[in-house]
């Protein structure tokens, strides 16, 4: 039997997009992998957001070849899509695929000779040929508690920033009866309790459609699907969030109460260099609005560090509205130059060693942040759902609330994917609670 292993990089797309392909290659005979085993076939599913990203992705194909150097080498997605020279200069990769024509990579490699001169597995796409929605879908997942489905691709937004518009392509829906049918499979062929709700710009969800089919009607038509516990969203702008989406976060309980909302700064000088739709003031009124119509909301969200012109001012005043705000928890990137983005020549750059020191420093603020938000729910009663990954130090089972607050349970073997009450009832770290599951409340779903 032929062997794959894969590598994923970056957003919960590509996360998706590597479930996709894993199921096309099981279902055409091949076993799968881990990476650090020996493989017939390598395949990296790449990012290119950060130059980090790009050179972990030339990293691993390197790791790879040397793991086996009679193995195909495949680099595919945002990475090769936007510098295809780069990626076929290194030696060690052996096809490079953009990210279109995943759904049916099996075929493309199968069909293709190595001993052609041209690496591509499909010819580049240009942003104009980005039209048409790619559809695939999932039959069979590696771990069934939790599945990403993407229901969006493209995004039409640029921000100055950033190369995933050029790379992806503008904005195009997923037609929501396909959405229906894959999440329905996994809920009753896989076990599969909690779904989230992935696209590249997930908040314009139907926004091309010529029917007002938005991102709030298919959530809704989603929480009726039978069997289904949990619905929860990766990301959406805070220009997104409407009423109407409030409402259903407050009034379905298979609606999370938790908004992912990107702010990366909060200073308006910078925002308005990035590109970004909102003030810093229109960010904090909706922030408002949703702990208002939600008061159990857990909001998260971005922030880039060290973009050109951000003076130790600007900084402070990102910092001070992090803090104001009180996250529940911050993802914090240094600013990454992406060549042919707006802001690869911006000036004045931010050195190095500051955008480290403070990077270090809303990191800093982030574990207070997450520690300040899980200490209000010490000796309160929620919902987790059980899943397969077990803590290394503890040996307890990793949790989830409905607010995305990570528990570690005591539990068994035979609770994993199911529904359990429990009693918070102690901090193991800034990011985590420890849970006791209430046996006589025992949830049986």
């Amino acid at each position: 039997m032929r062997t794959v292993a894969f590598y994923t990089l970056g957003c919960k797309v590509n996360h998706y997009e590597t479930e996709v392909m894993m199921d096309e290659f099981r279902r055409a005979g091949y076993e799968i992998k881990k990476f650090a085993e020996k493989a017939d076939i390598y395949i990296i599913n790449s990012c290119t957001v950060t130059n980090q990203a790009a050179s972990k992705s030339r990293k691993y194909a390197r790791r790879a070849k040397r793991k086996n150097k009679e193995a195909l080498v495949i680099i595919v997605g945002c990475y090769p899509q936007v510098e295809q020279n780069e990626i076929e200069a290194i030696k060690e990769v052996d096809l490079i695929l953009g990210t279109q024509g995943k759904s049916n990579i099996v075929n493309l490699i199968e069909g293709k000779s190595i001993k052609e001169n041209n690496k591509m597995l499909k010819e580049s796409l240009s942003y104009d040929d980005f039209t048409e929605y790619e559809e695939m879908s999932i039959k069979r997942l590696n771990k069934t508690t939790r599945a990403y489905i993407k229901v969006q691709e493209g995004c039409d937004q640029f921000c100055s920033y950033c190369i995933i518009p050029y790379a992806r392509g503008q904005m195009r829906s997923r037609d929501p009866e396909n959405i229906i049918k894959e999440i329905d499979h996994l809920i009753n062929k896989q076990a599969v309790k909690e779904i989230v709700l992935t696209g590249i710009h997930l908040g314009a969800y139907g926004i091309e459609r010529k029917d007002n089919y938005d991102l709030a009607a298919l959530i809704s038509k989603i929480t009726k699907i039978k069997g289904l516990k949990r619905i929860r969203l990766s990301s959406i702008e805070v220009t997104e969030v409407d009423e109407q989406l409030l409402k259903l976060i407050k009034n379905n309980d298979k609606v999370c109460p938790h908004l992912h909302l990107p702010l990366q700064s909060a200073s308006n000088l910078i925002l308005k260099k990035m590109n970004r739709p909102y003030t810093k003031d229109q960010f904090k009124e909706k922030v408002l609005e949703c702990r208002d119509m939600v008061p159990q909301i857990a909001i998260t969200t971005d922030i880039i560090v060290g973009f050109p012109g951000e003076t130790i001012s600007e900084f402070a005043k990102t910092y001070s509205f992090a803090k104001e705000i009180a996250f529940s928890r911050l993802h914090v990137f240094p600013f990454s130059r992406r060549e042919n983005t707006a802001a690869y020549n911006m000036k004045p750059r931010v050195r190095g060693d500051i955008k480290k020191k403070n990077a270090a420093r809303l990191r800093k603020l982030n574990k207070r942040l997450m520690s300040q938000y899980n200490k209000k729910y010490l000796n309160k009663t929620k919902k987790v759902i059980i899943e397969d990954n077990i803590d290394s130090k503890t040996g307890f089972y990793t949790a989830y609330t409905d607010n995305y607050i990570k528990v570690l349970v005591d539990a068994k073997k035979k609770d994993k994917g199911k529904i359990k009450k429990v009693k918070l009832t102690d901090c193991y770290n800034y990011g985590a609670l420890l849970g006791s599951i209430l046996q006589k409340e025992e949830f049986i779903e």
